[in-house]
């Protein structure tokens, strides 16, 4: 059975100025399409046996540019419902809320087509996530690989350790990176964080 690797896309004008980016459809900056071709020497040298993408073009540009280009798009995949905090940043919030925190204290009612999520929303939506994987990992030999948004892919993560969907507050996930998970005596671990390659000499 292969681990399972976990890609964030690209970075992003909202990425990069720390607002909170859930259903916008933001499209990656021209560093982030290089953070993502970066990462093909990391991906491509594993052989993948099933790939899911998030819905969101960020996200499906960066598993473009890694040469992934039969990734089942998934809507599980999709980033925390942010609510009434979309585009907003955690400066922003903390004016008014000086000791929020997203994993502890969630988010503002938004409007009805997206009235945001809690944290334990987010894990039910991983867990599901979660359970495809596992039936893909026992149907090939090869990784499987999601290509999806920091704050999910941490909550992820922590389900994927038997943690509660708030631990993913422990895992920092920098845009343009890949993460691998395995197992050591049958025990789900983190085998790799934040992996990027090398970057070229000049």
């Amino acid at each position: 059975m292969g681990d399972l690797f976990l890609v964030r896309h690209g970075e992003t004008e909202w990425s990069r100025s720390g607002r909170h980016t859930g259903w916008t459809d933001v499209p990656l900056t021209e560093h982030g399409r290089e953070e993502a071709r970066r990462l093909v020497p990391l991906v491509r040298s594993h052989r993948i046996g099933a790939a899911f993408v998030s819905p969101s073009q960020r996200a499906r540009e960066t598993a473009e540019l890694i040469g992934v280009h039969d990734a089942r798009v998934d809507a599980d995949l999709r980033e925390w419902d942010y609510g009434g905090y979309e585009g907003v940043t955690t400066a922003e919030i903390q004016r008014t809320r000086p000791d929020w925190f997203l994993f502890r204290d969630g988010v503002a009612p938004g409007p009805p087509d997206h009235p945001g999520e809690s944290v334990e929303q987010v894990g039910e939506r991983a867990d599901r996530m979660l359970a495809k994987v596992d039936a893909a990992l026992a149907n090939t030999e090869g990784i499987v690989l999601l290509v999806a948004h920091g704050h999910f892919l941490r909550v992820l993560t922590a389900r994927r350790l038997g943690l509660p969907p708030s631990a993913g507050a422990l895992f920092q996930l920098a845009t343009g990176t890949v993460c691998r998970l395995g197992t050591e005596h049958d025990r789900p671990v983190i085998a790799g964080w934040n992996l990027r390659a090398a970057e070229p000499s000049v």
